[in-house]
Protein backbone atom coordinates (compact mmCIF):
# COMPACT_ATOMS: atom_id res chain seq x y z
CA UNK A 1 0.00 0.00 0.00
CA UNK A 2 1.34 3.44 -0.91
CA UNK A 3 2.13 5.92 1.85
CA UNK A 4 -0.77 8.19 2.81
CA UNK A 5 -0.64 11.48 4.66
CA UNK A 6 -2.23 9.72 7.64
CA UNK A 7 0.72 7.32 7.65
CA UNK A 8 3.16 10.20 8.03
CA UNK A 9 1.25 11.40 11.11
CA UNK A 10 1.18 7.90 12.57
CA UNK A 11 4.84 7.12 11.89
CA UNK A 12 5.92 10.42 13.45
CA UNK A 13 4.00 9.50 16.59
CA UNK A 14 5.39 5.96 16.63
CA UNK A 15 8.91 7.40 16.47
CA UNK A 16 8.33 9.01 19.89
CA UNK A 17 7.78 5.55 21.39
CA UNK A 18 3.99 5.89 21.47
CA UNK A 19 2.29 2.50 21.24
CA UNK A 20 -1.28 3.25 22.32
CA UNK A 21 -4.10 5.55 21.19
CA UNK A 22 -7.60 5.89 22.62
CA UNK A 23 -10.92 7.22 21.47
CA UNK A 24 -14.19 6.55 19.66
CA UNK A 25 -14.37 5.98 15.91
CA UNK A 26 -16.20 8.20 13.48
CA UNK A 27 -16.17 8.26 9.71
CA UNK A 28 -13.79 11.21 9.74
CA UNK A 29 -11.01 9.37 11.63
CA UNK A 30 -11.11 5.88 10.12
CA UNK A 31 -8.08 6.46 7.90
CA UNK A 32 -6.15 7.90 10.84
CA UNK A 33 -6.99 4.87 12.96
CA UNK A 34 -5.88 2.53 10.18
CA UNK A 35 -2.60 4.41 9.85
CA UNK A 36 -1.97 4.24 13.61
CA UNK A 37 -2.48 0.48 13.55
CA UNK A 38 -0.11 0.10 10.57
CA UNK A 39 2.52 2.07 12.48
CA UNK A 40 2.27 -0.29 15.47
CA UNK A 41 0.11 1.97 17.64
CA UNK A 42 -2.74 0.02 19.21
CA UNK A 43 -6.12 1.74 19.17
CA UNK A 44 -8.38 1.15 22.19
CA UNK A 45 -12.09 1.84 21.96
CA UNK A 46 -13.51 3.62 25.03
CA UNK A 47 -17.06 4.63 25.88
CA UNK A 48 -16.31 8.35 26.15
CA UNK A 49 -13.58 10.70 24.93
CA UNK A 50 -12.96 11.94 28.47
CA UNK A 51 -12.00 8.42 29.53
CA UNK A 52 -9.88 8.03 26.38
CA UNK A 53 -7.80 11.08 27.27
CA UNK A 54 -7.17 9.92 30.83
CA UNK A 55 -6.18 6.44 29.65
CA UNK A 56 -3.76 8.14 27.25
CA UNK A 57 -2.30 10.11 30.18
CA UNK A 58 -1.89 6.86 32.12
CA UNK A 59 0.24 5.41 29.30
CA UNK A 60 2.42 8.54 29.32
CA UNK A 61 3.16 8.17 33.03
CA UNK A 62 4.05 4.51 32.40
CA UNK A 63 6.22 4.90 29.28
CA UNK A 64 7.23 8.55 28.85
CA UNK A 65 5.79 8.66 25.32
CA UNK A 66 3.10 11.30 24.60
CA UNK A 67 -0.50 10.19 25.02
CA UNK A 68 -2.73 10.02 21.93
CA UNK A 69 -6.43 10.90 21.92
CA UNK A 70 -8.49 10.36 18.75
CA UNK A 71 -11.81 12.19 18.46
CA UNK A 72 -14.19 12.47 15.57
CA UNK A 73 -15.92 15.58 14.30
CA UNK A 74 -18.37 17.68 16.33
CA UNK A 75 -19.61 15.82 19.42
CA UNK A 76 -16.41 13.77 19.65
CA UNK A 77 -14.29 16.91 19.95
CA UNK A 78 -16.79 18.55 22.31
CA UNK A 79 -16.78 15.51 24.60
CA UNK A 80 -12.99 15.73 24.87
CA UNK A 81 -12.86 19.32 26.15
CA UNK A 82 -12.66 18.36 29.83
CA UNK A 83 -9.72 15.99 29.49
CA UNK A 84 -7.87 18.37 27.15
CA UNK A 85 -8.30 21.17 29.71
CA UNK A 86 -6.98 18.78 32.34
CA UNK A 87 -3.91 18.02 30.22
CA UNK A 88 -3.31 21.75 29.80
CA UNK A 89 -3.47 22.54 33.52
CA UNK A 90 -1.82 19.31 34.69
CA UNK A 91 1.07 19.62 32.19
CA UNK A 92 0.40 16.42 30.22
CA UNK A 93 1.80 15.96 26.67
CA UNK A 94 -1.40 14.82 24.94
CA UNK A 95 -1.60 14.67 21.14
CA UNK A 96 -5.23 15.30 20.16
CA UNK A 97 -6.03 14.02 16.67
CA UNK A 98 -9.43 15.10 15.36
CA UNK A 99 -11.10 14.42 12.04
CA UNK A 100 -12.88 17.16 10.13
CA UNK A 101 -14.61 17.68 6.79
CA UNK A 102 -12.65 19.21 3.95
CA UNK A 103 -12.60 23.00 3.68
CA UNK A 104 -14.70 23.04 0.51
CA UNK A 105 -17.40 20.94 2.19
CA UNK A 106 -17.33 23.04 5.37
CA UNK A 107 -18.37 26.09 3.37
CA UNK A 108 -21.70 24.50 2.43
CA UNK A 109 -22.18 21.50 4.74
CA UNK A 110 -22.92 22.38 8.37
CA UNK A 111 -24.05 19.09 9.97
CA UNK A 112 -21.82 18.58 13.08
CA UNK A 113 -19.40 21.18 11.74
CA UNK A 114 -17.75 23.86 13.89
CA UNK A 115 -14.26 25.25 14.23
CA UNK A 116 -12.40 22.69 16.36
CA UNK A 117 -9.30 24.85 16.65
CA UNK A 118 -11.26 27.86 17.86
CA UNK A 119 -13.00 25.75 20.52
CA UNK A 120 -9.74 24.28 21.82
CA UNK A 121 -7.41 27.23 21.36
CA UNK A 122 -7.46 28.38 25.00
CA UNK A 123 -6.76 24.90 26.43
CA UNK A 124 -3.97 23.66 24.14
CA UNK A 125 -0.38 24.77 23.59
CA UNK A 126 -0.98 24.80 19.85
CA UNK A 127 -3.57 23.87 17.23
CA UNK A 128 -2.77 22.91 13.63
CA UNK A 129 -4.66 21.85 10.51
CA UNK A 130 -2.87 19.15 8.58
CA UNK A 131 -2.08 19.47 4.90
CA UNK A 132 -0.06 17.20 2.68
CA UNK A 133 2.84 19.49 1.89
CA UNK A 134 3.99 20.28 5.44
CA UNK A 135 3.07 17.26 7.56
CA UNK A 136 6.65 16.60 8.68
CA UNK A 137 7.02 20.18 9.87
CA UNK A 138 3.58 20.28 11.51
CA UNK A 139 4.22 17.04 13.42
CA UNK A 140 7.67 18.24 14.52
CA UNK A 141 6.18 21.48 15.80
CA UNK A 142 3.35 19.66 17.56
CA UNK A 143 5.65 17.21 19.31
CA UNK A 144 8.10 19.95 20.29
CA UNK A 145 5.32 22.02 21.82
CA UNK A 146 3.76 19.05 23.60
CA UNK A 147 6.94 17.84 25.27
CA UNK A 148 9.08 20.90 26.08
CA UNK A 149 8.91 23.62 28.75
CA UNK A 150 5.77 22.73 30.61
CA UNK A 151 4.32 19.79 28.62
CA UNK A 152 0.76 20.09 27.42
CA UNK A 153 -1.84 19.11 24.84
CA UNK A 154 -1.49 19.92 21.14
CA UNK A 155 -4.35 19.62 18.66
CA UNK A 156 -4.05 18.48 15.03
CA UNK A 157 -7.18 18.70 12.87
CA UNK A 158 -7.00 16.31 9.92
CA UNK A 159 -9.41 16.78 6.98
CA UNK A 160 -10.68 13.54 5.48
CA UNK A 161 -9.20 14.14 2.05
CA UNK A 162 -5.81 15.05 3.50
CA UNK A 163 -5.68 11.84 5.57
CA UNK A 164 -6.65 9.66 2.62
CA UNK A 165 -4.45 11.31 -0.01
CA UNK A 166 -1.21 9.73 -1.18
CA UNK A 167 1.76 11.33 0.55
CA UNK A 168 3.85 13.64 -1.59
CA UNK A 169 6.79 13.64 0.85
CA UNK A 170 8.76 10.99 2.72
CA UNK A 171 8.68 10.69 6.49
CA UNK A 172 11.64 12.49 8.05
CA UNK A 173 13.29 11.72 11.37
CA UNK A 174 11.71 13.61 14.28
CA UNK A 175 13.33 16.91 15.17
CA UNK A 176 15.73 16.45 18.13
CA UNK A 177 14.44 17.72 21.46
CA UNK A 178 17.23 18.79 23.78
CA UNK A 179 17.55 18.15 27.48
CA UNK A 180 16.58 20.71 30.10
CA UNK A 181 18.62 23.87 29.62
CA UNK A 182 21.04 25.28 32.19
CA UNK A 183 20.71 28.79 33.58
CA UNK A 184 23.37 31.41 32.98
CA UNK A 185 26.04 31.29 35.69
CA UNK A 186 25.68 34.97 36.51
CA UNK A 187 24.91 37.18 39.53
CA UNK A 188 21.55 35.50 40.24
CA UNK A 189 23.17 32.07 40.42
CA UNK A 190 25.92 33.41 42.68
CA UNK A 191 23.39 35.02 44.99
CA UNK A 192 21.38 31.79 45.16
CA UNK A 193 24.47 29.78 46.04
CA UNK A 194 25.41 32.25 48.77
CA UNK A 195 21.94 32.18 50.30
CA UNK A 196 21.92 28.37 50.33
CA UNK A 197 25.37 28.26 51.92
CA UNK A 198 24.28 30.74 54.62
CA UNK A 199 20.96 29.02 55.36
CA UNK A 200 20.36 27.38 58.71
CA UNK A 201 16.73 26.51 57.97
CA UNK A 202 16.52 25.70 54.23
CA UNK A 203 13.31 24.37 52.73
CA UNK A 204 12.57 23.02 49.24
CA UNK A 205 9.11 22.99 47.65
CA UNK A 206 8.94 20.79 44.54
CA UNK A 207 6.12 20.44 42.03
CA UNK A 208 4.96 19.03 38.74
CA UNK A 209 7.73 20.63 36.66
CA UNK A 210 10.32 18.71 38.69
CA UNK A 211 8.48 15.46 37.99
CA UNK A 212 8.28 16.20 34.27
CA UNK A 213 12.00 17.01 34.22
CA UNK A 214 12.86 13.68 35.89
CA UNK A 215 14.58 15.67 38.64
CA UNK A 216 14.20 13.14 41.48
CA UNK A 217 17.89 12.25 41.65
CA UNK A 218 18.93 15.92 41.57
CA UNK A 219 16.43 16.80 44.33
CA UNK A 220 17.58 13.91 46.51
CA UNK A 221 21.21 14.99 46.14
CA UNK A 222 20.39 18.64 46.82
CA UNK A 223 18.32 18.17 49.99
CA UNK A 224 20.91 15.79 51.40
CA UNK A 225 23.79 18.18 50.72
CA UNK A 226 21.90 21.26 51.88
CA UNK A 227 20.18 19.61 54.82
CA UNK A 228 16.90 20.95 53.48
CA UNK A 229 13.48 19.53 54.23
CA UNK A 230 11.22 18.87 51.25
CA UNK A 231 7.54 19.61 50.73
CA UNK A 232 5.97 18.48 47.47
CA UNK A 233 2.72 19.11 45.72
CA UNK A 234 0.44 16.10 45.48
CA UNK A 235 1.56 15.37 41.93
CA UNK A 236 5.22 15.48 42.96
CA UNK A 237 4.93 12.95 45.78
CA UNK A 238 7.80 10.48 45.70
CA UNK A 239 10.48 12.81 44.33
CA UNK A 240 12.10 11.88 47.64
CA UNK A 241 11.21 8.64 49.41
CA UNK A 242 8.50 9.79 51.81
CA UNK A 243 9.93 7.61 54.56
CA UNK A 244 13.09 9.75 54.45
CA UNK A 245 13.45 12.06 57.44
CA UNK A 246 13.87 15.06 55.10
CA UNK A 247 10.53 14.43 53.37
CA UNK A 248 7.49 16.21 54.79
CA UNK A 249 5.17 14.64 52.22
CA UNK A 250 2.65 16.31 49.95
CA UNK A 251 0.63 19.47 50.47
CA UNK A 252 -1.81 21.67 48.67
CA UNK A 253 -5.41 20.93 49.66
CA UNK A 254 -5.54 19.77 53.28
CA UNK A 255 -6.37 22.54 55.78
CA UNK A 256 -5.06 20.35 58.64
CA UNK A 257 -1.72 19.85 56.91
CA UNK A 258 -1.52 23.52 55.91
CA UNK A 259 -1.95 24.63 59.52
CA UNK A 260 1.28 22.79 60.30
CA UNK A 261 3.27 23.37 57.11
CA UNK A 262 2.63 27.05 56.39
CA UNK A 263 4.19 28.28 59.68
CA UNK A 264 7.31 26.29 58.76
CA UNK A 265 7.63 28.39 55.60
CA UNK A 266 7.67 31.52 57.77
CA UNK A 267 10.52 30.04 59.84
CA UNK A 268 12.65 29.03 56.84
CA UNK A 269 15.53 31.37 56.02
CA UNK A 270 15.91 30.13 52.44
CA UNK A 271 13.17 28.59 50.29
CA UNK A 272 14.02 26.87 47.02
CA UNK A 273 11.13 26.36 44.60
CA UNK A 274 12.14 23.38 42.46
CA UNK A 275 9.73 23.24 39.54
CA UNK A 276 6.93 24.37 41.85
CA UNK A 277 3.80 25.48 40.00
CA UNK A 278 1.18 26.78 42.45
CA UNK A 279 -1.63 25.85 40.05
CA UNK A 280 -1.80 22.70 42.18
CA UNK A 281 -2.43 24.56 45.46
CA UNK A 282 -5.44 25.92 47.31
CA UNK A 283 -5.87 29.66 47.83
CA UNK A 284 -4.21 29.84 51.24
CA UNK A 285 -0.90 29.09 49.52
CA UNK A 286 -1.11 32.57 48.04
CA UNK A 287 1.72 34.75 49.43
CA UNK A 288 2.74 32.13 52.02
CA UNK A 289 6.05 33.76 53.00
CA UNK A 290 7.10 37.29 54.04
CA UNK A 291 7.80 39.83 51.29
CA UNK A 292 11.52 39.98 52.18
CA UNK A 293 12.01 36.19 52.28
CA UNK A 294 14.96 34.63 50.48
CA UNK A 295 13.03 32.65 47.84
CA UNK A 296 14.78 31.10 44.84
CA UNK A 297 12.55 30.00 41.96
CA UNK A 298 13.91 27.33 39.58
CA UNK A 299 11.60 27.28 36.58
CA UNK A 300 11.65 26.19 32.93
CA UNK A 301 9.11 28.88 31.97
CA UNK A 302 8.20 32.45 32.88
CA UNK A 303 5.84 32.38 35.85
CA UNK A 304 2.78 34.62 35.45
CA UNK A 305 0.54 33.14 38.16
CA UNK A 306 0.69 36.04 40.64
CA UNK A 307 0.36 33.64 43.60
CA UNK A 308 3.58 34.78 45.28
CA UNK A 309 6.75 36.81 44.84
CA UNK A 310 10.31 35.49 44.66
CA UNK A 311 13.69 37.15 45.16
CA UNK A 312 15.76 35.20 42.61
CA UNK A 313 14.56 33.46 39.43
CA UNK A 314 16.75 30.88 37.73
CA UNK A 315 15.37 30.00 34.30
CA UNK A 316 16.45 26.47 33.42
CA UNK A 317 15.72 22.80 33.64
CA UNK A 318 15.02 21.81 37.23
CA UNK A 319 17.51 18.94 37.35
CA UNK A 320 20.28 20.84 35.55
CA UNK A 321 19.87 23.92 37.74
CA UNK A 322 19.90 21.94 40.98
CA UNK A 323 23.07 20.19 39.83
CA UNK A 324 24.70 23.59 39.29
CA UNK A 325 23.47 24.91 42.64
CA UNK A 326 24.61 21.93 44.68
CA UNK A 327 28.27 22.26 43.71
CA UNK A 328 30.19 23.21 46.81
CA UNK A 329 27.13 23.06 49.09
CA UNK A 330 27.81 21.27 52.40
CA UNK A 331 25.77 22.99 55.09
CA UNK A 332 24.32 20.31 57.45
CA UNK A 333 23.48 20.15 60.25
CA UNK A 334 20.58 22.53 59.72
CA UNK A 335 17.27 23.35 61.41
CA UNK A 336 18.90 23.44 64.88
CA UNK A 337 15.55 23.06 66.60
CA UNK A 338 14.71 19.95 64.56
CA UNK A 339 11.29 21.46 63.74
CA UNK A 340 10.74 19.56 60.45
CA UNK A 341 11.26 16.16 62.04
CA UNK A 342 8.92 16.98 64.94
CA UNK A 343 6.37 18.19 62.41
CA UNK A 344 6.74 15.00 60.35
CA UNK A 345 6.00 12.86 63.41
CA UNK A 346 3.02 15.02 64.34
CA UNK A 347 1.52 14.74 60.87
CA UNK A 348 1.89 10.97 60.91
CA UNK A 349 -0.24 10.97 64.06
CA UNK A 350 -2.77 13.41 62.56
CA UNK A 351 -3.45 11.12 59.60
CA UNK A 352 -3.28 7.79 61.43
CA UNK A 353 -5.99 5.10 61.06
CA UNK A 354 -9.26 5.72 62.88
CA UNK A 355 -9.14 4.83 66.56
CA UNK A 356 -12.57 3.23 66.21
CA UNK A 357 -11.13 0.78 63.69
CA UNK A 358 -12.93 1.68 60.45
CA UNK A 359 -13.12 4.67 58.16
CA UNK A 360 -11.36 6.16 55.15
CA UNK A 361 -7.97 6.53 56.88
CA UNK A 362 -8.01 2.87 57.82
CA UNK A 363 -8.91 1.97 54.23
CA UNK A 364 -5.90 3.88 52.90
CA UNK A 365 -3.43 2.60 55.49
CA UNK A 366 -4.58 -0.98 54.92
CA UNK A 367 -4.15 -0.69 51.16
CA UNK A 368 -0.67 0.80 51.63
CA UNK A 369 0.23 -2.26 53.71
CA UNK A 370 -1.18 -4.66 51.11
CA UNK A 371 0.30 -3.12 47.99
CA UNK A 372 3.97 -3.50 47.01
CA UNK A 373 6.15 -0.41 47.11
CA UNK A 374 6.24 -0.08 43.31
CA UNK A 375 2.44 -0.09 42.94
CA UNK A 376 0.85 2.86 41.16
CA UNK A 377 -2.32 4.30 42.65
CA UNK A 378 -4.70 6.85 41.23
CA UNK A 379 -7.10 9.17 43.03
CA UNK A 380 -10.27 10.75 41.78
CA UNK A 381 -11.29 14.24 42.87
CA UNK A 382 -13.21 14.63 46.10
CA UNK A 383 -12.75 14.32 49.83
CA UNK A 384 -11.03 10.96 49.57
CA UNK A 385 -8.25 12.42 47.38
CA UNK A 386 -7.23 15.00 49.98
CA UNK A 387 -7.02 12.46 52.80
CA UNK A 388 -5.41 9.81 50.59
CA UNK A 389 -2.74 12.24 49.40
CA UNK A 390 -1.78 12.95 53.01
CA UNK A 391 -1.86 9.32 54.16
CA UNK A 392 -0.26 7.59 51.18
CA UNK A 393 3.51 7.16 51.19
CA UNK A 394 5.24 7.27 47.81
CA UNK A 395 8.77 5.97 47.39
CA UNK A 396 9.37 7.05 43.78
CA UNK A 397 7.77 9.64 41.47
CA UNK A 398 4.69 8.97 39.32
CA UNK A 399 3.33 6.36 41.70
CA UNK A 400 0.33 8.43 42.74
CA UNK A 401 -1.57 9.87 39.78
CA UNK A 402 -4.43 12.35 39.96
CA UNK A 403 -5.93 15.47 38.45
CA UNK A 404 -4.03 17.90 40.64
CA UNK A 405 -4.57 21.25 38.91
CA UNK A 406 -7.99 20.97 37.25
CA UNK A 407 -9.22 18.57 39.97
CA UNK A 408 -11.76 16.92 37.69
CA UNK A 409 -13.83 13.89 38.64
CA UNK A 410 -13.86 10.73 36.55
CA UNK A 411 -10.07 10.47 36.14
CA UNK A 412 -8.94 7.75 38.56
CA UNK A 413 -10.22 4.60 36.88
CA UNK A 414 -9.03 5.45 33.34
CA UNK A 415 -5.65 6.71 34.62
CA UNK A 416 -5.09 3.38 36.37
CA UNK A 417 -6.36 1.42 33.37
CA UNK A 418 -4.07 3.27 30.94
CA UNK A 419 -1.04 2.72 33.17
CA UNK A 420 -1.85 -0.97 33.59
CA UNK A 421 -2.32 -1.41 29.84
CA UNK A 422 1.08 0.14 29.09
CA UNK A 423 2.93 -1.47 32.00
CA UNK A 424 1.06 -4.66 32.94
CA UNK A 425 3.79 -5.92 35.27
CA UNK A 426 3.21 -3.03 37.72
CA UNK A 427 0.19 -3.30 40.05
CA UNK A 428 -2.24 -0.40 39.50
CA UNK A 429 -5.08 0.49 41.87
CA UNK A 430 -7.71 3.21 41.55
CA UNK A 431 -9.30 5.02 44.50
CA UNK A 432 -12.62 6.62 43.66
CA UNK A 433 -15.77 7.88 45.36
CA UNK A 434 -19.11 6.35 44.53
CA UNK A 435 -20.21 9.44 42.57
CA UNK A 436 -16.95 9.48 40.60
CA UNK A 437 -17.26 5.81 39.71
CA UNK A 438 -20.77 6.36 38.39
CA UNK A 439 -19.30 8.84 35.90
CA UNK A 440 -17.15 6.14 34.28
CA UNK A 441 -19.14 2.93 34.83
CA UNK A 442 -19.36 2.19 31.11
CA UNK A 443 -15.63 1.83 30.79
CA UNK A 444 -15.52 -1.01 33.26
CA UNK A 445 -16.54 -2.95 30.15
CA UNK A 446 -13.47 -1.54 28.38
CA UNK A 447 -11.27 -2.79 31.22
CA UNK A 448 -12.97 -6.19 31.00
CA UNK A 449 -12.35 -6.37 27.24
CA UNK A 450 -8.68 -5.48 27.75
CA UNK A 451 -8.27 -8.28 30.34
CA UNK A 452 -6.77 -5.86 32.84
CA UNK A 453 -6.27 -6.92 36.44
CA UNK A 454 -7.37 -3.73 38.20
CA UNK A 455 -8.51 -3.37 41.81
CA UNK A 456 -10.77 -0.33 42.25
CA UNK A 457 -11.36 0.88 45.81
CA UNK A 458 -14.75 2.62 45.95
CA UNK A 459 -15.40 4.84 48.99
CA UNK A 460 -19.13 4.47 49.59
CA UNK A 461 -20.70 7.40 51.43
CA UNK A 462 -23.63 8.26 49.11
CA UNK A 463 -22.65 11.90 49.12
CA UNK A 464 -20.45 14.47 47.42
CA UNK A 465 -18.65 14.71 50.75
CA UNK A 466 -16.25 17.54 49.99
CA UNK A 467 -19.04 19.78 48.67
CA UNK A 468 -21.35 18.76 51.51
CA UNK A 469 -18.65 19.78 54.00
CA UNK A 470 -18.35 23.18 52.33
CA UNK A 471 -22.14 23.52 52.28
CA UNK A 472 -22.34 22.91 56.01
CA UNK A 473 -19.39 25.21 56.59
CA UNK A 474 -21.35 28.03 54.95
CA UNK A 475 -24.42 27.11 57.05
CA UNK A 476 -26.41 26.30 53.94
CA UNK A 477 -29.08 23.65 53.68
CA UNK A 478 -28.35 20.21 52.29
CA UNK A 479 -29.01 20.50 48.57
CA UNK A 480 -27.83 18.50 45.58
CA UNK A 481 -25.06 16.60 47.37
CA UNK A 482 -26.60 13.37 48.71
CA UNK A 483 -27.91 10.50 46.60
CA UNK A 484 -29.20 6.95 46.86
CA UNK A 485 -26.85 3.99 46.89
CA UNK A 486 -25.93 1.80 43.94
CA UNK A 487 -25.46 -1.96 44.15
CA UNK A 488 -21.90 -1.84 42.86
CA UNK A 489 -21.14 -5.57 43.29
CA UNK A 490 -24.14 -6.33 41.09
CA UNK A 491 -22.94 -3.76 38.54
CA UNK A 492 -19.48 -5.33 38.57
CA UNK A 493 -20.92 -8.77 37.90
CA UNK A 494 -23.10 -7.44 35.08
CA UNK A 495 -20.07 -5.86 33.40
CA UNK A 496 -17.86 -8.93 33.68
CA UNK A 497 -15.90 -8.11 36.81
CA UNK A 498 -16.09 -8.89 40.50
CA UNK A 499 -17.44 -6.76 43.32
CA UNK A 500 -17.64 -7.12 47.08
CA UNK A 501 -18.99 -5.06 49.99
CA UNK A 502 -16.37 -4.25 52.60
CA UNK A 503 -17.08 -3.05 56.13
CA UNK A 504 -13.91 -3.83 58.08
CA UNK A 505 -10.15 -3.91 57.78
CA UNK A 506 -9.74 -7.70 57.76
CA UNK A 507 -12.17 -8.13 54.85
CA UNK A 508 -10.48 -5.31 52.92
CA UNK A 509 -7.05 -6.87 53.38
CA UNK A 510 -8.19 -10.30 52.21
CA UNK A 511 -10.22 -9.02 49.27
CA UNK A 512 -7.49 -6.63 48.12
CA UNK A 513 -4.96 -9.46 48.02
CA UNK A 514 -7.41 -11.57 46.01
CA UNK A 515 -8.10 -8.65 43.64
CA UNK A 516 -4.40 -8.35 42.78
CA UNK A 517 -4.52 -11.93 41.47
CA UNK A 518 -7.84 -11.66 39.61
CA UNK A 519 -7.57 -11.35 35.79
CA UNK A 520 -10.21 -8.63 35.56
CA UNK A 521 -11.39 -5.63 37.54
CA UNK A 522 -12.56 -5.82 41.15
CA UNK A 523 -14.74 -3.25 42.89
CA UNK A 524 -13.70 -3.14 46.55
CA UNK A 525 -16.78 -1.32 47.86
CA UNK A 526 -15.78 0.15 51.22
CA UNK A 527 -18.88 1.40 53.06
CA UNK A 528 -17.65 4.26 55.21
CA UNK A 529 -20.96 6.11 55.77
CA UNK A 530 -21.87 9.76 55.36
CA UNK A 531 -19.76 12.45 57.03
CA UNK A 532 -16.88 9.99 57.37
CA UNK A 533 -14.36 12.71 56.44
CA UNK A 534 -15.39 15.19 59.16
CA UNK A 535 -12.24 16.42 60.88
CA UNK A 536 -10.02 14.09 58.86
CA UNK A 537 -8.25 16.58 56.60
Amino acid sequence: MSLRNADIIAQKLAATGASHAFGLPGGEVLTLMDALARAGIRFTLTKHENVAGFMAEGTWHATGAPGILVATIGPGVANAVNVIANAYQDRVPLIVLTGCVDDADADTYTHQVFDHGALLSTIVKGTFKANGGSLNQVMDKALMLATTGQPGPVHIDVPIAVAEAAATVEVTAPAPIGAGFRPVNGPEMQRARRWIAEAERPLVIAGVDAVNDDAAAAIQKFVLRAGASLITTYKAKGLLNEDDKLSLGGAGLSPRADRELLPLLAEADCIILAGYDPIEMRINWRNPWPADARVIDITPVVRTHGMHDVAVTLFGGVAATLEDLVDGVHTPPTWPGNEPQRLKAKMREMFAPEAEGWGPSTVFHTMRDVLPREAVVTADSGAHRILLSQVWRCFTPRTMLQSSALCTMGCAVPLAAGHKLAKPEVPSVAFVGDAGLEMTLGDLATIRDLDLSLPIVVLIDESLSLIELKQRGQQLGNLGVDFAGTDFPAVAAALGGHGVWIDDEATLRAEAEAALERPTFTLLCARIGRRAYDGKF
